[in-house]
């Protein structure tokens, strides 16, 4: 297993975690005082590793590039990830799972789109697939999940989409590492902004009168126990740290479109996670969902496969 797809694999298990890790904190702390802890503490600590980095490859970043770091922390951490965190207190971790992990069909569109990559009939096949699985998964007929959480989440899927395609030239130029941790680091100084402009009495007056409630007097620092301490310390380290550190090496090693995967294999282990550990049930209408997810995830990865046994056969001696 090369490098690159080790990282895809690390970020597959780390990424299919977070919905169960985030459900059990949930209730404990608001999804922006979540957000911002979490980004920081996983700023930090790649911080190290990320200056390093830089200085090896001897490059400077101008304020160009600060800006592009700012506008992507905004778009694909501050604002996806807030709608995220708030579609996980209106669904079943395992729904909201499922539906984020069809950020792959958007990744695709992004990527034809904004950087002319192309695309494969193995890769049209998948999100047909993907998107049976995610119906049989959501089994809307039935089920009659939130709309309120459907919808929410769906858009986080779609900005947090346009984040990774976005993102590539940045991981190509300043590193993964480098690129994750001055992202992350730009959303909580994001954050903290807003959480401290929601203190200001004639904002917190407006949200309150628009039905935003919420959004009001966001506290810093509430909610911690003893009991909660583990779960949040690993949705901080490994979930957010490790998570998006091997998911933009995953992807500056190969491309946006096999950086997907870990999005195509999440709702085969999320879903299986939310059942061993909350408790939520997986009818049989989910399990073939997952079945047909499985089958999705095995033929979007047959180009990078056709494309590696290529190239074994083109060198010296293969």
């Amino acid at each position: 297993m090369n490098l690159g797809c080790l990282c895809i694999f690390l970020a597959t298990v780390f990424f299919s975690s977070m919905e169960v890790a985030l459900k059990t904190v949930a209730q404990d702390f608001h999804p922006m005082q979540m957000n911002c802890t979490r980004f920081l503490i996983g700023g930090l600590l790649l911080l190290p590793f990320a200056l390093g980095s830089i200085r090896r490859k001897g490059i400077s970043i101008p304020a160009a590039a600060w800006a592009e770091f700012a506008r992507l922390a905004f778009t694909g951490l501050v604002v996806s990830m807030m709608l995220y965190q708030c579609s996980i207190l209106r669904a079943p971790a395992s729904v909201i799972s499922v539906l984020f992990s069809c950020n792959p069909i958007l990744v695709f569109a992004f990527a034809f789109l904004i950087r002319k990559e192309a695309l494969t009939r193995e890769h049209v096949a998948a999100l047909v697939l993907e998107a049976v699985g995610a119906f049989l998964i959501i089994d809307p007929l039935h089920a009659r999940p939130d709309m309120s959480g459907v919808v929410l989440v769906l858009a986080s899927a779609a900005l947090f989409a346009l984040y990774v395609v976005l993102g590539k030239r940045l991981c190509t130029t300043y590193g993964a590492l480098a690129s994750t941790s001055f992202i992350c680091l730009a959303a909580s100084a994001e954050m903290l902004v807003i959480m401290a402009a929601s203190h200001v009495p004639p904002i917190a007056g407006a949200l309150d009168s628009a039905g935003l409630g919420m959004f009001a007097r966001i506290p810093f620092i509430e909610g911690y126990t003893a009991s909660n301490i583990p779960a949040f310390l690993y949705i901080c380290v490994f979930v957010t740290a490790g998570g998006f550190a091997c998911h933009f090496k995953g992807i500056e090693m190969t491309s946006p479109v096999t950086g997907s995967i870990p999005f195509f294999f999440k709702p085969v282990l999320a879903p299986m996670l939310a059942m061993a550990v909350l408790g939520e049930a997986i009818p049989a209408g989910m399990w073939a969902g997952i079945a047909v997810m499985l089958l999705a995830s095995i033929t979007s990865m047959v180009p990078a496969l056709r494309a590696s046994r290529l190239r074994r056969r083109l060198q010296p001696g293969g």
